[in-house]
């Protein structure tokens, strides 16, 4: 056996190669196929569980993996499972049942159940006041069959006669948990849940025996059963257990002789078929592997077994396990080595593994056994996949005898083609690219002639375009005099890395040019706002007005938006009062805000009402700044004391007028620029003197989880409070504001007065004033 492991050696590196060539073709052949095959099965037992877990086909795709898992099974073998629990064929139906899988025979309802049983759970459902009750029994693999179920029917029981384990029912918990679950519900999948869907499960665990869990049912939810009622259910329930004769029992499950002996062994174990079954054998298949068994791979049981031993481990049998095992088969002869070396594939890398591996005959199947040795345990496994997930490879060069080791995948780090020789580390510079071979020089020196470690990065030579950029650490190894002996040390593949913090370097670039870009808009247009709203309002006491501004901008940079304010004295002598409130925030909406501003300002000294002043401001939107506002204009005449005033989409002034605050009725009116040729509808309403109008813009009550009319509700208590003045008032108001919106915010408050200055009106007679403002919807008044 040692000389075919010798030849096996001595030809390695060709036939690793077509190994692994063959290993990756077979496995996309092989994907593909099983894909292809078991596409109709588990769709279909897809839809099985969808139908009876109550979700949908995603969900019950990726709770049949889950349960393929648990049970050790392949996702085919399991859907295969689900379908042959699926009722029969009606009475009469001559259609030929499907055929169970040879190593499984097929699942059928037992015979009439011991009558001991029948009465217990009877006497436990009567106990509680339960319409049903049934007697869970767990087989092989944690497949749960009802094996006694008084107060169900035939049907109900042929529908859930094999549960497979994970499935979330009370009696899986219930087994699982090694707990009494419920009362509980209302529960969608178990046995008779449609008609009574409240369940109670109590398991019982035996060390002789099969387990079994007692479950009772109402159509109700029931009251707690008391400690007394508990304990006489765990004691019926181990009757049961007891009592409990089921002769599919005997049969299921694998024969105790082979993989029953294998789920047993706490040692790793796999169990091999022949192939082919008869004849001599060229290979073998993994039967059945057991929970222990170590695969150098990490991949779970079901993507081992049923795939031959060539295409699962290539490399290891053309380093002659393949020879030891069809040598084992031939003679019968048992084989134990200690240290055994063989190559596995961790990923895509070859990995040398030291394995103490015993192997037997077992009928005409074998016993496989294998671990790493001592000097290869699960440390070097871990060591090795940290290696592999962090790009890093080692090497070490005696500098006496010329002898350098590498690990298996540095050429492949360095980019260099597969089986080349290791390249000494004065060579190193060759491979480089020529703007980094002083650096690689200046390391390889520093731990060669000075006995210093060193490291760097540096850029590889590949064949491709591609460049990698490599960090190599270099130790000395000193000999008894203090002379370098050896050098150590390690490769990584940094390239990810290097063009990680590249981007990072040039998005961080790009964001500081961000950053002062916008500092530079948000300066232009505290500008704009600082050049075109004045920090106080005209004189207006000429038109019988007293008036008060306030402007408070967004506290956050990003936020500096496009309201705005505007009172004027027109040559009439009549006062316009305007807020509006342009969309968007930054430049664009503070110039918008200007070019309206500056418009509407011009366009009022034509005389026109507010309503025809909205309708031009409108076009001027449209073409100046091919954008949106809201706008509120009003235009106070002293002589009658009458305010005529128009809205454009913005919330309405609001009137306090002894003690009381209310909104003006509203106006027709749609946002400004957003459609053609809109009617701006204009309202009239006389004033008193001592009445205050105030307007303002949304950034002083919008608040995101609340409406426009409790906000509105909330200013008006505000307002109502007596003020010293119009100063003190619009002060209260900005901070007493409800908004959470962090938008910039105008104010404007007007007084009436009694008089006007330089005239001695009079028309103060209240008889012919129209009433109080109507009643805000939510009853402000």
């Amino acid at each position: 056996m040692s000389k075919n492991c010798e030849q096996h050696r001595a030809g390695a590196d060709p036939r690793r190669l077509l190994a692994l060539r063959l290993r990756h073709a077979q496995d996309e052949t092989e994907d593909l196929r099983a894909a292809l095959a078991a596409r109709p099965l588990t769709a279909l037992a897809t839809g099985v569980l969808a139908e009876r877990l109550g979700c949908g086909p995603a969900e019950a795709g990726s709770q049949l993996l889950a349960l393929a898992e648990r049970a050790r099974l392949t996702p085919q073998e399991l859907a295969a499972d689900i379908l042959t629990t699926l009722p029969g064929p009606a009475d009469g139906d001559t259609t030929p049942a499907a055929t169970a899988p040879p190593d499984r025979p097929p699942d059928r309802l037992p015979g009439p159940p011991e009558p001991t049983v029948e009465s217990a759970l009877t006497q436990a459902a009567a106990m509680v006041a339960a319409t049903a009750a049934v007697l869970w029994t767990a087989r092989p693999g944690g497949v749960l069959h009802p094996a006694a179920a008084p107060g169900f029917g035939d049907t109900e029981r042929a529908d859930w006669r094999h549960v497979p384990p994970g499935l979330d029912t009370p009696a899986g918990r219930a087994l699982r948990q090694r707990t009494t679950q419920g009362p509980e519900g209302p529960v969608a999948a178990t046995l008779g849940a449609a008609r009574a869907p409240y369940r109670l499960a109590v398991p019982v665990h035996r060390a002789d025996g099969p387990a079994a869990v007692l479950e009772l049912a109402w159509p109700e939810r029931p009251g707690d059963p008391t400690t007394a009622e508990r304990r006489r259910l765990q004691t019926i329930a181990e009757v049961c257990a007891l009592a409990l004769t089921d002769p599919g029992l005997a049969t299921t499950g694998p024969a105790p002789t082979d993989t029953g002996a294998l789920d047993a062994a706490l040692a790793p174990a796999a169990l091999l078929d022949p192939e082919p079954a008869h004849g001599t054998p060229a290979d073998f298949r993994l039967a059945r592997v057991n929970a222990a068994f170590t695969d150098l791979a990490d991949r779970p049981p079901h993507r081992l077994e049923g795939r031959t031993l060539t295409e699962t481990y290539p490399l290891a049998c053309a380093d002659g396990l393949l020879d030891l095992l069809l040598e084992v088969h031939a003679t019968g002869r048992p084989q134990h080595h200690d240290s055994l070396a063989l190559t596995f594939l961790a990923g895509q890398t070859p990995a040398p593994v030291l394995l103490e591996l015993a192997a037997a005959r077992h009928g005409n199947r074998l016993l496989v056994s294998w671990q790493p040795a001592a000097g290869t345990d699960r440390t070097d496994h871990l060591l090795r996949a940290a290696q592999r997930l962090s790009h890093l490879a080692g090497f070490e060069e005696d500098l006496r005898t010329g002898e350098i080791h590498w690990t298996p995948r540095t050429a492949d780090l360095l980019g260099l083609p597969a089986g080349t020789a290791p390249v000494p580390l004065a060579a190193l510079a060759a491979h480089v690219h020529p703007d980094d071979e002083q650096t690689v020089r200046r390391v390889v020196n520093s731990a060669v002639q000075h006995g210093r470690a060193d490291s760097a990065v540096f850029r590889m030579r590949h064949l491709s375009s591609y460049t990698h950029y490599v960090r190599l650490v270099a130790e000395p190894v000193l000999d008894a005099h203090g002379h370098t002996a050896a050098v150590r040390g390690a490769y990584q593949d940094v390239s990810a890395q290097h063009w990680t913090e590249t981007a990072l370097a040039a998005t961080t670039e790009r964001l500081a040019d961000t950053r002062q870009e916008a500092a530079d808009n948000h300066r232009l247009a505290l500008r704009l706002q600082q050049a075109i709203l004045p920090p106080a309002p005209p004189p207006l006491e000429s038109a019988g007005l007293r008036a008060a501004v306030r402007y408070r901008p967004a506290s956050q940079r990003d936020r500096v938006g496009g309201d705005w304010y505007d009172t004027t004295l027109l040559p009439d002598r009549t006062a316009l009062l305007v807020v509006g409130d342009m969309a968007g925030h930054g430049v664009e909406a503070a110039t918008g805000m200007v070019a309206l501003r500056n418009a509407l300002r011009g366009l009022a000294y034509t005389g026109a009402g507010p309503g025809r002043l909205l309708g031009w401001l409108h076009e001027a939107a449209a073409d100046l700044t091919d954008a949106t506002a809201t706008a509120v204009c009003a235009r106070y005449h002293p002589d009658t004391r009458t305010l005529h005033w128009a809205r454009a989409g913005h919330l309405p002034p609001l009137l306090l007028r002894d003690g009381t605050v209310g909104p003006l009725p509203m106006p027709h009116g749609i946002l400004l620029g957003a459609a053609e040729d809109p009617e701006y509808e204009e309202a009239r309403h006389t004033l008193r003197p001592g009445d205050i109008l105030v307007l303002y813009t949304d950034g002083l009550i919008e608040r995101r989880d609340q409406s426009v009319e409790e906000a509105l509700d909330h200013l008006a208590q505000v307002l109502a409070e007596p003020a010293a003045d119009l100063d003190t008032l619009l002060d209260r108001a900005l901070e007493l504001s409800v908004a959470d919106t962090d938008d910039d915010t105008c104010l404007i408050a007007v007084e009436v007065l009694g008089t006007v200055l330089g005239t001695t009106n009079d028309t103060s007679d209240h008889a012919s004033d129209p009433p109080a403002p109507a009643a805000h919807p939510t009853g402000t008044t």
